[in-house]
């Protein structure tokens, strides 16, 4: 990750310089500089938008939100390979090179989760650790504190964040192995730098230099707070217009279907109008537009005020925030409103973007403008104890940066992130005073961006219960669940799973009860199991091995004839009757097939057709509908004829032969009668590689007739399935961890959980919303006594959740429990027991 995000800002440096080069050097007019200054931008955006949308679409956005929900448990399709890695990269570094007012924070958690993913799969010697649920999730746990950590040099603060935003309960036994990360991703970012020759030594990301020895007042206390609070109302303020803009494009069916079909339009026509502010001969020139992000972070946390006499260097920052017309409040104003704005309508675009970083300049732009309207209400400094301390309006710039941040993501983590990126530990009580007040401010108001984006994409993630709702308590699991309940149960055949299947795609993971009548659930077997069950049963490979039976079987009686003639000579021009040679009873109606009576053993009905020939001339050319077709001849079907029932002795060999050659030539040209089978019960999808034409093996493989196969799927199709014997083998496999005993079982493949989450019914909401949220379970059965009544789901709960937040659930009217006699106090008299007569003692013992 520290190589990645390393290349990265390599890259957005190229196309800043770039940008900043054509509108400087390369352009002499006004107009012309305008073309520079917004057509490399648009062309990066458009560049992006497309390159994104056609390799992965799972890549645009922040990353977080999907994070979050991948750590709830919930598996997002697509959102961790190698496709959105190679998408968000390059996507990420053309949309910062545009100079848009956009951060990499959020997709350096999603590209470390997806580094750490793909070493997962990788690490071939651990797969089996690797493969556990439980790794997987520790793994993606660390991988979110190593984005942060090498995005801003800030491991401890990485570390937090992550925390705070992607879990809602966190291990702590992955604490120490997110610091070691964090800390080693931090080290070679630093070293990167150092080793390239971009900085001297390893420093913080925004150097400051505040002084050490009396930093603040005292009293300054009131205004750190006041900023928070301002921040926090600001944050929430931003996060309910970005909500309401991106639901306003949404909800425009016009204007959505028009965007939808022209996905290059809204992009580049944003991407000009927000470069179209920002030119700096325009509106630019009041919100320091011809600085980079990182100069004007530098330029806010400044250590001097910009209304005092001021040096050289001094004068040269300060005149990019103060113009003829306007003074550095007004271009603080603008510059925080146009950050703002802008930075709202950039977020929706459909590339790769994080809004920490604006999030930090909007805040810096504020404690910036409160430091230098103190400094001049108060320019000699604050009196306290008979010393005067100067206003250092850096050191609100610092504040406000956290607290703004901390505020939009509703973190507490910025404040260690902000001390990490600046170096500057002497306002660490002001920071965490401003941070505080902020995220209060915004909690009560707003949820955080993260939370906004998940409602806004309807993501599967638990919303938070609201302190004032009451009815948590009251509300039962059984006031919401979902009573018409899908389930299996055991000894049902196997065409009765087939159409169950078929008639819930949308259900992965199906209880297991004993019967219909008793309802008492076994356990719970996912969708797929069930689909390798099914095509275990009637699959291709399972059909050929009873073909292969078929023909062993037809051989073995072949062989006994051989040796019954054997036993005399007969003569060379014998007419003998020809012998039946695949068992075919001489009943059976020549071109007909057998009845299910007629079936013997393993062998089914097939029928049987030979063409007449002369009696002295060999041939091989007689059709068998048992999978033969005539040598030399494609698929035909055959005509009842009339044979002769005499043969040549001499020919035989000759013809069975023809026979069994013909039958593996048949094998070759038959299609799959249960083609596809996976799809239609909504299985694991097949490889598009099947439809393709690719040449045959020229193996010799002995397959079945469609008709046979039909016949022999319909009764394998009839027979039960044996639930319970698969759950004993699971037991005993889990307990000897031993498979050589069950190589031959053909059932025990299918992984049955003997244990699913269960609730009671009279479970409240609020602690089935506690159990969700720390076990990351997707769904529970409720069950009764052991009897199944009921499962519920993320959604069912993320719906009564949102409806007992509004108060729209209420508890469902339950009969009163039987009222007890009330107990009655009975005084005995004491007195000495009489010892028991041997005739009571022979009553207790017969009792």
């Amino acid at each position: 990750m520290a190589i990645l995000n390393f290349a990265m800002d390599k890259g957005i440096a190229v196309c800043n310089n770039a940008r900043m080069w054509m509108y400087k050097d390369l352009a002499t007019s006004t107009f012309s500089q305008y073309v520079a200054w917004v057509s490399l931008p648009v062309c990066l955006i458009l560049f992006a938008a497309g390159f994104v949308h056609i390799v992965a679409a799972q890549s645009i956005g922040s990353g977080i939100p999907e994070m979050k929900t991948i750590l709830r448990g919930v598996n997002l399709k697509e959102y961790l390979t190698f496709r959105a890695l190679i998408s968000k990269l390059i996507g990420l570094t053309a949309t910062l090179g545009s100079g848009l007012p956009l951060g990499k924070e959020g997709p350096s958690v999603h590209i470390a989760s997806m580094v750490a993913s793909l070493l997962s799969k990788l690490v071939t010697t651990f797969q089996g650790i690797y493969s556990n649920e439980s790794r997987t999730t520790e793994m993606l746990a660390a991988a979110c504190a190593v984005g942060v950590a090498s995005c801003f040099a800030a491991p401890v603060g990485g570390v937090l964040f992550s925390i705070e935003v992607t879990t809602t309960y966190f291990a702590v036994r992955n604490y120490w192995r997110g610091f070691f990360a964090a800390c080693c991703s931090a080290i070679m970012f630093r070293l990167l730098s150092v080793w390239s020759g971009a900085m001297p030594t390893v420093k913080p990301l925004f150097p400051t230099n505040l002084p050490q020895d009396f930093p603040f007042d005292p009293q300054e206390f009131a205004v750190f707070v006041l900023l928070g609070i301002v921040c926090g109302l600001m944050a929430a303020l931003w996060v309910y217009l970005h909500r309401q803009y991106v639901l306003f494009m949404r909800n425009t069916k016009v204007l959505s279907n028009f965007l939808q079909k022209n996905r290059f339009i809204y992009p580049g026509f944003m991407t000009l109008a927000v470069m179209s502010i920002l030119f700096p001969p325009g509106i630019g020139k009041y919100m320091a537009a011809d600085l980079g992000n990182q100069e004007q972070v530098l330029s806010l946390f400044a250590n001097f005020t910009w209304s005092d006499s001021l040096t050289a260097e001094q004068a040269a920052i300060v005149d990019h925030w103060r113009t003829p017309e306007v003074d550095h409040f007004g271009c603080l104003i603008i510059y925080f409103f146009s950050i703002f704005f802008l930075s709202m309508v950039a977020c929706t675009l459909p590339v790769p973007a994080g809004i920490f970083v604006p999030a930090f300049k909007m805040g810096a732009s504020l404690g910036r403008f409160t430091g230098e309207v103190m400094h001049y209400f108060c320019p000699l400094g604050v009196a306290y104890g008979g010393h005067i301390q100067k206003i250092l309006p850096g050191g609100y710039a610092t504040v406000g940066a956290a607290a703004f941040t901390g505020a939009v993501t509703h973190t507490v983590s910025t404040i260690v992130i902000c001390i990490e990126m600046t170096g500057q530990v002497t306002h660490l009580l002001p920071i965490m005073a401003a941070v505080l007040a902020a995220n209060a401010t915004a909690a009560l108001l707003q949820p955080s961006c993260f939370d906004s984006i998940i409602l806004i994409k309807k993501l599967p993630y638990l919303p938070d219960l609201l302190s004032s709702a009451s009815r948590m308590y009251d509300i039962c699991v059984e006031d919401f669940m979902v009573r018409d309940v899908k389930y299996i149960w055991n000894r049902m055949t196997f065409q009765q799973l087939k159409d169950i299947l078929k008639e819930n795609k949308t259900i992965k993971s199906f209880p297991l009860v004993d019967s219909p009548s008793s309802m008492v659930l076994l356990g719970s077997i996912h969708r797929w199991e069930l689909v390798r069950v099914i095509e275990l049963q009637v699959g291709r490979s399972r059909r050929l091995q009873v073909a292969a039976l078929w023909q062993r079987e037809a051989e073995a009686a072949r062989r006994r004839d051989e040796e019954k003639r054997k036993t005399r000579r007969p003569s060379r021009f014998e007419v003998t009757p020809a012998p039946d040679m695949l068992q075919v009873p001489g009943g059976m109606t020549r071109g007909g097939s057998l009845t299910t009576q007629d079936q013997g053993g393993l062998i089914p009905a097939p029928g049987q057709l030979f063409r007449p020939k002369s009696i002295l001339k060999k041939t091989n050319s007689f059709t068998l509908t048992r999978g033969l077709v005539s040598p030399g001849s494609g698929p035909q079907t055959p005509v009842a004829l009339h044979p002769s029932v005499y043969t040549t002795v001499t020919g035989a060999e000759t013809r069975i032969r023809a026979a069994f050659e013909a039958i593996f030539k048949r094998s070759t040209l038959l299609p799959d009668v249960e083609s596809g089978l996976t799809e239609q019960l909504g299985g694991l999808p097949r490889s598009p590689s099947i439809n393709k034409k690719v040449q045959l093996p020229r193996e010799r493989v002995c397959d079945m007739s469609p008709e046979d196969q039909k016949a022999w799927e319909q009764l394998e199709m009839a027979k039960e399935i044996d639930f319970d014997r698969m759950l004993q083998i699971a037991r005993k496999r889990e307990l000897h961890h031993d498979d050589s005993e069950y190589e031959d079982e053909t059932l025990y493949i299918c992984h049955i959980d003997p244990a699913p989450f269960q609730l009671v019914e009279r479970t409240s909401l609020l602690k089935v919303h506690s159990l969700f949220s720390t076990l990351g379970v997707s769904r529970a059965y409720v069950t009764a006594i052991g009897r199944l009544i009921g499962v519920v789901s993320l959604k069912e709960l993320r719906k009564a959740i949102e409806d007992v937040n509004s108060g729209a659930l209420t508890p469902l009217t339950r009969p009163e429990p039987p009222s007890l006699p009330s107990p009655m106090m009975i005084k005995v008299p004491r007195s000495e027991p009489a010892p028991p007569s041997d005739k009571d003692t022979d009553k207790l013992t017969t009792h």
